[in-house]
């Protein structure tokens, strides 16, 4: 028996590595709203397997293509320069979509997301009481409830680009925020537009656009899981919450499925600009506390913004 001992030690770190390849070896399935459905996602740590060395959670939201594994190696590589693979479980949640244009290959009982809405709290194809947002909020309980990293401190929610609108909606519109007894930070990156809070926009010369503060570009004709709370509800929700606009000096060209919608176009000429202002007028008006960070030499590009120097201390902060 004691000469097994090396290879049960040898075995017991192996078992608590983090898992560093966007493969099927580095996924699994969580259950949402009691089952049978349930979502793919990738994660650096098995999600039910007690492990006290996680002392904070990095949950990276994908783009428009639904590109989770790309986004998983964003956050590794984000994780390997801060020196954060062994204390951080990294979770990035494949979004997977069978609907309208979306090609998505889907496993039993996977929901099946709306092609478009789910970057904004939109309902699953088959029941529209089960949200993206309440896909999220599923996770964050998931991580809160101690008996997988009964050391967690604290949780950031991130996404850039398509990823970026699903946090700025999600952040001013869940309703675990204050239960979790757990903190948690909202890291907004680069999205090509915001969910307004009253009907004043930069861009005050082009009129021409009668549905601009509708739902997800305002709070008007709201829809799926943002619809269960008033305005005041949600404005109260925005200021309150830790978040950071994480924006790229250089995201200022059409690129890479930028919004010229007349909706979006009256938040500002460019995603920079729709950032900086939306995030002072947040500040001004609501008392929000948010911070703008412009990360230099950045365009559209998540793997740029999320290793730069400036965004490594917001992804993993020290508790």
């Amino acid at each position: 028996m004691r000469a097994l001992l090396p290879l049960f030690l040898a075995a017991a770190a192996y078992a608590a590595a983090p898992c560093t390849t966007a493969t099927t070896a580095c996924t699994e399935f969580v259950t949402l709203g009691g089952g049978p459905a349930r979502t793919m996602v990738y994660r650096t740590y098995p999600l039910t397997v007690k492990n006290e060395k996680i002392t904070r959670a990095l949950i990276v939201i994908h783009e428009t293509n639904r590109d989770a594994e790309n986004c998983f190696r964003s956050a590794l590589a984000a994780a390997f320069l801060a020196g954060a693979l062994d204390d951080t479980v990294l979770i990035a949640p494949h979004i997977a979509s069978a609907a309208a244009g979306c090609k998505d290959k889907l496993a039993p009982n996977e929901v099946n997301w709306s092609c478009g809405p789910w970057r904004t709290g939109g309902a699953s194809v088959t029941d529209d009481k089960l949200t993206t947002f309440d896909m999220m909020d599923d996770i964050l309980e998931m991580l809160a409830r101690k008996s997988a990293f009964p050391n967690l401190k604290g949780i950031v929610v991130a996404g850039h680009s398509a990823g970026g609108q699903f946090v700025n909606r999600y952040e001013m519109s869940n309703r675990v925020h204050e239960t979790l007894g757990v903190p948690v930070r909202y890291v907004v990156s680069n999205p090509s537009s915001y969910a307004w809070i009253d009907s004043t926009r930069p861009d005050e010369v082009n009129q021409a656009c009668p549905n601009y503060n509708h739902w997800p570009y305002g709070f008007e004709d709201r829809s799926g899981y943002a619809a269960r709370l008033s305005d005041e509800e949600l404005k109260k929700q925005l200021a309150s919450r830790p978040t950071t606009y994480l924006l790229g000096e250089i995201d200022i060209l059409p690129l890479g499925g930028f919004d010229q919608s007349c909706a979006a176009m009256r938040q500002g000429p460019t995603r920079l600009a729709r950032g900086q202002a939306f995030g002072k007028y947040v500040d001004a008006q609501l008392g929000a506390k948010h911070d703008i960070v412009v990360v230099p030499l950045c365009g559209h590009n998540a793997r740029c913004m999320f290793t730069a120097d400036v965004a490594l201390p917001l992804l993993f902060p020290k508790w």
